[in-house]
């Protein structure tokens, strides 16, 4: 990924679980200096502002995601202090994004000379990620980057 040292987006949803309780996330996108990659941070938390444990959040995400989970646990979510925040919060553990990013961009040398090599990688990147956790792009932001 193009250098980039400090990149922060902040997304929030609303879940309604499949046990009738309305659950909220935070999601915060931080660019990891160490793996030199986005990070999806996120917390969740119930109507009365509780936040939610892991096998709470568990129940919220995609079926395959969930498999993922209980066969990797600690590999695949860990706990650790948000980088910004100094407080726990949830993250989808980056070892290996890079590796798969690089077969997304095989040819990084000419990505990297575009003015949109960030924001494509971001997309991109994205992509992926989200649909662990039920969130898909927008095709209108893939098709913004594109045209």
């Amino acid at each position: 990924m193009p250098h980039c040292t400090n990149l922060f987006f902040v997304l929030c949803c609303k879940v309604h679980s499949n046990h009738h309780e309305v659950h909220y996330y935070d999601f915060h996108i931080v660019y990891s200096a160490s793996y030199r990659v986005p990070v999806l941070y996120f917390r969740g938390y119930d109507s009365d502002g509780l936040p939610l444990q892991l096998n709470e959040i568990e129940k919220d995400l995609p079926a395959c995601s969930a498999k993922v989970l209980l066969e990797s646990k600690w590999t695949f979510i860990t706990q650790e202090e948000h980088p910004y925040f100094n407080r726990p919060w949830y993250k989808l553990h980056p070892c290996g994004t890079s590796e798969w990013m690089k077969l997304l961009f095989l040819d990084e040398a000419v990505l990297a000379e575009s003015k949109v090599a960030i924001e494509l990688h971001l997309v991109s990147w994205f992509s992926v990620v989200g649909q662990v956790i039920g969130l898909r792009v927008p095709i209108e932001m893939v098709n913004g980057r594109i045209n």
